[in-house]
């Protein structure tokens, strides 16, 4: 290994020892050159150009807007003591966009750095107005036009005047925009917002309120809450999102199974389901008696009373003297005897079973589900190639399906010829094969990479070119002394030394870099 790092660094010393002044210079420039070129090239390239996204923000709101900023893995910078922010130039447009969708930011106004290149000098003072006023509904309306949909977005501004008066009240401004928009796009109530949300944050003093939007066909787009609607808006998404996981989940079982059986460029399995999300939630208070064939409860306490009396009967007595007859307060004659009585009093205390339930039921049902099935058969133009116990076999497979996945609720109500009705299972021929593997996405290169590979391809090209052109200068100008050196040696016709002198000819002639190698090797001996 020594010895052939030796061998090309004296192969090196000696090429380079070969060179001429002038060529070595001309090597090392060239090299420096494509130094320079490469670092000024990766500097220029990687370098970002910031431009403001937002001005005159508080402190606090900077923070927020920058936290925001760094999660979505955009790059930032906070400037003028913490109340503008800056983005990359390229990003700024959207950045804006997106941020308006979400509220951002709630104080503070949208910077436009290019304004004050489009006012001059020396105009009055009611000028520089109509020119601001102007240029903020030429931005503004351009501004608009980067939301999906908005092909062009005319702005009329009416700002407030200034006055030295005080008022309790302070003057709003107001706006109406009116958009061209791209032919059959509807605009959803975020991009709405987010046009408000733009026109509110660029024009001082405008609240919401005081902004108006229609489109080319005079339909008018209204400011919804965003807090009022969000409950059912986020209901109806997790609804939607339910109900393709489940469809999902069945159609990838399904066709795993049944691709396993037909072969899985064979089979094409669709699923559509119905959801009950109607929620319950009930409390329940029971009462059952421990002992259900007698229906008694359980004793927990018991008291018997017994009473008897022998001897004579009490006589009956009223009070003396109370007839109509009778004189008052003289004692009267009651009839007297023997007698007996007996009283019998039994109290039993029972207890029953109290229950209290509370229920809450599944989130969710599956009310009905449809499974449509499309088998390829074996031969694609012969129908009758598909096995009939074959087609029985997946539609018992998919009765069996459909039966353990609706919710019983439903499922009692059903027949056997309603759950048939809910599969079907059909034989047709496949014009292509179902691409299961997704193609990865290539990542893009930026074109600054290329550049930089043709500027180092060209700069290789170049030093390799000027190389070897000084390499067959060199050995011309070493062959051309060979032949002069070949003319001195005195020719002897039909001798050794004329056979010699032609091979070397010859060899000059057909393999020059060999014939200087020699020659070098005959001076060196010399």
């Amino acid at each position: 290994m020594n010895e052939k790092i030796h061998m090309y660094r004296n192969k090196i010393r000696e090429h380079w020892s070969g060179r001429t002044k002038n060529q070595q210079l001309l090597i090392i420039g060239g090299a420096l050159l494509l130094l320079i070129f490469i670092v000024l090239l990766i500097f220029f390239g990687t370098r970002t150009n910031y431009a403001p996204l937002y001005n005159d923000l508080p402190v606090e709101e900077t923070g927020q807007i920058k936290e925001t900023l760094d999660s979505r893995g955009v790059p930032s910078e906070v400037t003028d003591d913490g109340t503008a922010i800056l983005v990359p130039r390229e990003s700024v447009d959207q950045l804006k966009v997106e941020l308006a969708a979400e509220g951002i930011p709630q104080s503070g106004s949208i910077g436009y750095e290019d304004f004050q290149d489009q006012l001059g000098f020396g105009m009055t003072e009611n000028e520089f107005s109509v020119m601001e006023k102007a240029t903020l509904e030429t931005e503004l309306g351009h501004l608009m036009q980067s939301v999906d949909g908005v092909s062009q977005a005319d702005v009329m501004v009416t700002l407030p005047e200034e006055t030295v008066w005080v008022s309790d009240e302070p003057e709003e401004s107001n706006a109406s925009i009116v958009l061209s928009l791209a032919g059959g796009y509807q605009l959803d109530q975020e991009n709405v917002q987010a046009l408000y949300h733009l026109a509110s944050r660029s024009i001082p003093q405008l609240p919401v309120e005081n902004i108006t939007i229609t489109d080319q066909l005079a339909n008018q787009y209204h400011y919804e809450d965003q807090g009022a609607i969000d409950g059912t808006q986020q209901a109806y998404d997790q609804q939607r999102e339910i109900s393709r996981t489940v469809e999902s989940d069945l159609q990838q079982n399904l066709q795993q199974m049944l691709g396993t059986m037909m072969g899985q460029n064979s089979v094409m399995v669709s699923v559509t389901t119905d959801i009950d999300f109607t929620q319950e939630t009930r409390e329940e208070e029971l009462v059952e008696p421990v002992d259900e064939e007698q229906m008694e409860g359980i004793e927990i306490s018991a008291e018997s009373i017994i009473e008897t009396y022998e001897g004579e009967e009490v006589p009956e007595e009223g009070v003396a003297g109370t007839g109509e007859d009778d004189i008052a307060n003289y004692p009267g004659v009651g009839a007297g005897g023997d007698g007996d009585y007996e009283r019998i009093e039994e109290r039993v205390n029972s207890d029953v079973n109290r229950i209290h339930r509370q229920i809450q039921e599944s989130p969710y049902k599956l009310r009905d589900l449809g499974i449509q099935v499309i088998v390829e058969p074996p031969d694609p133009e012969d129908m009758l190639s598909l096995p009939a116990d074959t087609v029985d076999n997946i539609e018992e497979i998919l009765e069996t399906v459909v039966t353990t996945s609706i919710d019983e609720t439903y499922l009692e109500d059903m027949d056997d010829g309603e759950i048939t009705d809910k599969i079907f299972v059909s034989a047709q021929p496949f014009m292509g094969n179902m691409d299961t593997d997704e193609e990865p996405e290539s990542a893009g290169i930026p074109a600054w990479v290329y550049i930089l590979a043709l500027g180092i391809l060209a700069a290789i090209i170049a030093i390799v070119f000027f190389i070897r052109r000084n390499r067959y200068v060199i050995d011309d100008e070493e062959v051309e002394e060979a032949r002069v050196a070949l003319d001195d040696i005195p020719e002897e016709d039909h001798s050794i030394e004329g056979e010699q002198r032609q091979r070397l000819e010859r060899l000059a002639r057909e393999k020059p870099e060999e014939f200087s190698k020699l020659l070098r090797t005959w001076m060196s001996e010399d």
